[in-house]
């Protein structure tokens, strides 16, 4: 197709079309194409409006999606059922889809979406043209038998309709079973989708069923072909050759550990100091992946069909086969290990003089876990691994991570304090306890020292004028921002009106620290933000407050830090810059792929708190009210922070109505009043585990 204009030829005519839309023929003789080359052009010209990239008019007209007023993007639905629209044009606004415009676009879906209205201050009001691309082609749920037919209740993921199965494509399901369906078709506004079942998982409760539903309702991938094990393998037997090191900074004689959860497996990032001429030195090294895994091999082909590691509550599915991920990659102590390193200078009083990134070699002395930092920080370490020199470095670090934090803060970097939930499993899979995961000092050291690393690379980056592919967190949109501000005014606190900075953001977060409703505000406004994704225009990132932030600290989990190695590689060598033509659908596919890893991540969590919460029925729990409805009270259990409904028909004692305005219910004879933010005594009731749901009641006497 090498006479076959390219689509930034084609996009170029529409753009400079003084006659509005083009039809097909006027676009080829615009440029020329030859009679032999007309098919291949109407080929890229179907593809480009596939895409979304061109937009056709019922008169077989094409043009460009902003002439139109067409917005293209990936449809973030809300529980309500409404969406946002997230544009493929970085620091776009989101559009706002009502659910009755939605059609038959559910989450995830890449989107064509016509502006209708625009009014100041709010978010652009559209309405589905069309879908471009599904996210979804299984799903998992469970079979209901009907009478001549059968249906699955979605669970992974979560469609808002029933999938219709005729009678003759229910393979052997029975009524109740978890069962896999392939979706034929996504009807339309009104119809359910239909599907296949292709295979039935076991009932509900069965050991292991949860987890396998998650992993393939979302359409992850599990096994590696057998030739990038093979490739994979071959590179692992050859390990590191003299040749390897040529080129590369020395810094095996430089006090070098990791740190990283107790049940890492793969380590790829490690930290280095050392005192020259008054000055202190941190290398933060980086599995050099892109040494070992070549463009467009088959591992690489692989990886970036994966775009990332999943970390699922009871298995990682990695990125990179084990032969490199656990083992040539990973920066194991005692061992040679080839890193992209960003070296940070500090002079005597902390001030950072200067930044220099090369490629090296390391060996580490030390493998510690996050607790086992901190015991050593602490004075607590009982171990022969707090050796004088180790203790000496892990201070320095932490003194250079909290100036490096303290920074951030006043630059007005928003630092969320949000409990995660840690799931305790038995040897079956079985959840033995839910605890808040612990944040340690360890924790956000290593935080710290690794944005700052990432904000380096992207400012040289940007200065050398390389194509990387950013990480971008745009501007909050304003309709969230105003029911945030709105929930902030009725806890007493404030936003300024109009746009908010992230300074805003962190001082309702510190107003709200330590109060009953911190928990609330913190979600709430986490939630306001945009979804952070990964683009080749930068806009910056908000929440961090930075002017250019990239991802380079993890090339064994995450495909755009291989990305951003091999740009930085061709720079070191002196090579050519690539164009970003590659990289914008490198970003794309990333970003897409992070959504589905996230949603499986907490989903395989939800799965799992469901499962523990069946053996606590009956059982009291203290609570937050974190949702008030026309239909319920939904409350956030202390500890095991998982979330129930308290249904208005459980209230008894008093008939119950709703105030929206004072975000609470009241009863009428007594005026007892349940409010966003109280704090409650429930009993857990009925757990579903069809729908994932908990239902609770009060405890008497608990307002």
């Amino acid at each position: 197709m090498d006479d076959v204009p390219s689509r930034q030829d084609i996009a170029k005519v529409l753009a400079e079309s003084g006659r509005g839309p083009m039809k097909a023929r006027d676009i080829a003789r615009r440029l020329r194409v030859d009679t032999h080359a007309y098919r291949g052009f109407r080929r890229r010209l179907r593809a480009m409006e596939r895409d979304g990239q061109v937009i056709r008019q019922s008169k077989g007209r094409y043009g460009l999606p902003g002439s139109f007023e067409i917005v293209t993007g990936v449809a973030d639905v809300t529980r309500s059922g409404d969406a946002f629209i997230v544009p493929d044009q970085a620091g776009g606004e989101d559009v706002f889809v009502p659910r009755r415009y939605l059609g038959s676009a559910v989450e995830g879906d890449r989107v064509a979406v016509r502006v209708e209205r625009r009014s100041p201050g709010r978010n652009p009001e559209g309405r589905l043209v069309r879908v471009l691309e599904r996210a979804w082609a299984q799903a998992v749920g469970v079979y209901r038998n009907r009478r001549g037919y059968g249906v699955v209740v979605p669970q992974e993921p979560p469609l808002p309709a029933d999938i219709f199965v005729p009678a003759s494509d229910r393979a052997e399901a029975e009524d109740g079973d978890i069962v896999l369906v392939r979706i034929g078709e996504w009807g339309t506004e009104g119809l359910r989708p239909v599907g296949t079942i292709e295979l039935v998982l076991g009932r509900p409760g069965d050991p292991g069923v949860d987890v396998l539903s998650i992993i393939l309702g979302q359409q992850l991938p599990v096994d590696f072909p057998p030739g990038v094990e093979k490739e994979a393998e071959k590179i692992g037997r050859r390990g590191i050759r003299p040749e390897d090191l040529t080129d590369r900074e020395d810094f095996r004689e430089v006090l070098c550990f990791t740190i990283d959860p107790a049940s890492a497996r793969d380590h790829d990032d490690a930290l280095s100091v050392r005192r020259t001429n008054g000055s202190l030195e941190i290398g933060i090294h980086i599995a050099d992946v892109s040494w070992y895994v070549k463009e467009g091999s088959a591992i690489d082909r692989e990886a970036l069909e994966r775009g990332t590691s999943v970390y699922l509550v009871d298995r990682v599915i990695p990125m990179l086969p084990e032969a490199l991920s656990s083992d040539l990659c990973s920066l194991v102590p005692g061992e040679d290990r080839l890193t992209l390193s960003v070296v940070l200078t500090y002079d005597a009083q902390g001030n950072e003089t200067s930044t220099r990134l090369v490629r090296g070699v390391i060996r580490s002395a030390h493998k510690l876990s996050y607790e086992q930092a901190q015991a050593v920080l602490s004075g607590e370490d009982p171990t022969d691994t707090a050796d004088p020199d180790l203790i000496d470095g892990l201070r320095d670090i932490q003194d250079t991570a909290r100036a490096i934090r303290k920074a951030r803060a006043e630059g007005g970097s928003v630092d969320f304090a949000i409990p995660e939930a840690e799931v305790v499993l038995d040897e079956s899979g079985e959840p033995l306890e839910i605890r808040p995961r612990q944040r340690l000092e360890t924790h956000r050291i290593i935080e710290d020292l690794m944005i700052r690393a990432n904000e380096a690379v992207a400012e040289l980056g940007i200065e050398r004028g390389l194509p990387l592919v950013f990480r971008i967190h745009e501007e909050p949109d304003p309709d969230r921002i105003d029911s945030l501000r709105q929930l902030a005014s009725f806890f007493g606190h404030g936003l300024p009106a109009g746009p908010v900075r992230p300074s805003d953001l962190s001082r309702l977060l510190a107003e709200a620290a330590d109060q009953p409703h911190e928990y609330l505000i913190s979600t709430v406004t986490l939630r306001s933000m945009k979804r952070a994704r990964y683009s080749t225009e930068n806009v910056g990132h908000f929440g961090l407050a930075s002017d250019a932030y990239v991802h380079f600290t993890s090339p064994i989990r995450r495909y755009p830090d291989l990305a951003v190695h091999r740009a930085i590689v061709r720079w070191l060598r002196g090579s050519a810059p690539l164009t970003d033509e590659g990289l914008q659908e490198v970003a794309r596919h990333s970003s897409d792929t992070e959504r589905r890893a996230q949603e499986a991540e907490r989903e395989s969590v939800e799965a799992k708190k469901i499962r523990y919460m069946q053996r606590h029925v009956g059982d009291e729990f203290g609570g937050t009210i974190g949702g008030v409805t026309s239909f319920g009270l939904f409350v956030q259990l202390d500890d095991v922070l998982t979330e129930g409904l308290v249904r208005l028909s459980s209230l008894v004692d008093d008939y119950y109505s709703y105030d929206a305005d004072g975000h609470a219910v009241q009863g009428r004879r007594t005026r007892k009043r349940y409010r966003l933010g109280d704090r409650v005594t429930v009993q857990v009731i009925r757990v579903d585990t069809e729908s994932r749901t908990i239902d609770l009641e009060l405890v008497e006497g608990t307002a």
